[in-house]
């Protein structure tokens, strides 16, 4: 399949705003309105809030067809240049079946999000279309303030522009937390930073791979499995896959089950490497767990010894985080670690 890139942002593009998942905006309308402050004003975008960017979250919950309506809308609006969530959740995937692949397909521009938003990503993803695995409204652009400068520098790389390469850095710190979201003074506020000199940490391989881009947040991933919106055996081929996982902190064991599952349809088999994205809410022995978990399965129990698998990845939920193009090609090298693209994500404006 060619692979469609999406044109990049320019100041003055317009954006949509919708909630596929969760109405977090309704129930902290002032985070989201750092988020959408940050959108106008750093980086000079136009927002339109689709039907039910502020819906409330039972409405939400009841009505998928209503949420994917506006996700087919905002993908048919000539106006629209790139399409960002509000914020997570854990039912996105309830939209699939009501979303019209013609109209994407005709169509193509930017979908950021990620955790629940791993649903959107890939579906779209497997239309051909580049989608970005990134910050949300209100959880990644609403802290852009708080947030080191190479953030929004990132931001500005990976969607105003269409470098032919682009080598991830990391960010040397992280947070796990927002400060509370009940107090409006909270808004746009972090915890303290944790250092994290050692950036991706190497766990087997010994020379570089390529391959193209495809994953997200492994416990929504499991939400696909079983079902026709879960990727042909033949599209595995070659695939640099990205895992993290969710605030939720799914136990070590948990992780091993569903990577078990990855191992026995095959994918180990057919795919070029993994990266695991920084754990949030894990003890250090319960990533080193993690870590030992991973290279069990997939050296020990599926063959693949020789396959680079890297962890501690800056993407993921905390922040800062990097945004990772599902579909576009780039080298995985162990011995770095590093993680560098090797084609543009984004089309020329």
């Amino acid at each position: 399949m060619e692979i469609v890139r999406p044109r990049h942002l320019r100041p003055g593009d317009t954006v949509a705003v919708l909630s596929p998942s969760w109405g977090g905006p309704a129930v902290f309308p002032h985070v989201f309105d750092k988020g959408l402050a940050v959108l106008r004003e750093d980086f000079g975008l136009r927002v339109r809030e689709f039907p039910t960017a502020r819906r409330a979250p039972a409405a939400l919950q009841a009505d998928p067809r209503a949420r994917a309506a506006d996700l087919n809308a905002a993908f048919a609006d000539p106006e629209v240049v790139a399409i960002i969530v509000s914020v997570g959740g854990e039912d996105s995937v309830r939209l699939l079946p009501y979303l019209d692949p013609a109209i994407i397909e005709q169509n193509p521009k930017i979908l950021m999000g990620y955790s629940d938003t791993t649903t959107l990503l890939t579906f779209v993803n497997q239309l051909g279309i580049v989608t970005f695995n990134g910050p949300a409204v209100m959880a990644g652009f609403a802290q852009l303030h708080a947030l080191p400068e190479a953030f929004a520098a990132h931001l500005r790389v990976l969607l105003f522009s269409a470098p032919a390469t682009y080598t991830y850095e990391p960010y040397g710190a992280y947070i796990e937390h927002h400060l509370d979201w009940n107090d409006p003074r909270n808004a746009g506020l972090v915890e303290p930073f944790r250092p994290d000199p050692d950036g991706m940490r190497w766990l087997q391989g010994k020379g570089p791979v390529t391959g193209r881009l495809f994953g997200g947040c492994i416990e929504v991933l499991e939400f696909l499995k079983g079902t026709r919106f879960w990727p042909a055996p033949d599209f595995w081929e070659g695939r640099i896959l990205f895992f993290e996982t969710s605030e939720d902190v799914p136990p070590p064991a948990s992780v091993g089950y569903f990577l078990r599952n990855y191992g026995m349809q095959g994918i180990f088999d057919r795919a070029a490497g993994v990266v695991f994205g920084r754990a949030r809410g894990y003890t250090p022995a319960q990533k080193r767990e993690l870590e030992a978990r991973a290279v069990a399965i997939i050296a020990g129990e599926f063959g693949r010894g020789d396959m680079p698998i890297v962890a501690n990845a800056d993407f993921g939920h905390t922040d800062p985080q990097w945004v990772i193009p599902l579909g576009v090609r780039a080298e995985l090298d162990p011995r770095g670690p590093s993680l560098r693209l090797i084609e543009p994500a984004c089309a020329p404006a």
